[in-house]
């Protein structure tokens, strides 16, 4: 009850700001549509790799754009949050809503974010809104991500020094109808990046 009465009474408090500078606007200073890709997949399948071979494409076109990836997200904004279920489900509804502000600005945002549950993904699309969000699932099998292991993560969650890590302790949900699959096993990260960059074209020149 007392909860209720809180969020009611905090209700009161907000009104929101109608600017005077719209997103319609910023879009046209920036020569093109703004929106959010989202880059999902496991630990070490190749999710910033690809988001930062795409950002340095985008800006060589001269498209407006920023990268959110999940370690420096955790290092700062959401530095409060735990690996637990509820902690991931808050990591990715900041993250969201973080970046709707930023198409709001007319900014393309590349997000790579290991998101493990269609659940949060799927809360992601309808905060950002569905025409504003595309999900590309980075894939790669269990066992190369394992190999790769660029950060040691695997090693210390088979150990025991890590828990809940997403594919060892904790289930990874693949997207069941992605914008755009890469396989990271099957091309290297620069054709991945490029076959990404041609669909963001599309999609912020229609």
């Amino acid at each position: 009850m007392c909860t209720i009465r809180y969020m009611s009474e905090k209700k009161l408090h907000l009104h929101p700001h109608h600017h005077l500078i719209d997103r319609s606007q910023r879009e046209r200073m920036s020569g093109h549509h703004s929106m959010v890709v989202w880059l999902t997949g496991l630990s070490g399948s190749g999710k910033s790799t690809i988001a930062s071979l795409v950002e340095q494409m985008l800006f060589a076109k001269r498209r407006r754009t920023y990268l959110l990836d999940g370690d420096n997200i955790r290092s700062g904004l959401n530095s409060d949050l735990d690996f637990s279920e509820k902690g991931r489900n808050e990591n990715i509804r900041r993250i969201a809503e973080v970046s709707k502000l930023f198409t709001d600005a007319g900014i393309i945002v590349l997000t790579a974010f290991v998101s493990p549950f269609i659940e949060d993904r799927k809360k992601a699309r309808e905060i950002i809104g569905e025409d504003d969000f595309l999900e590309i699932y980075i894939e790669a099998s269990l066992t190369k991500c394992e190999e790769r292991d660029v950060k040691g993560l695997y090693k210390k969650a088979r150990a025991g020094i890590i828990s809940d890590f997403t594919g060892i302790q904790s289930p990874y949900e693949a997207p069941e109808n992605p914008d755009l699959r890469l396989n990271t096993e099957r091309e290297t990260a620069l054709i991945c990046a490029e076959r990404l960059v041609h669909l963001i074209e599309e999609k912020i020149s229609s």
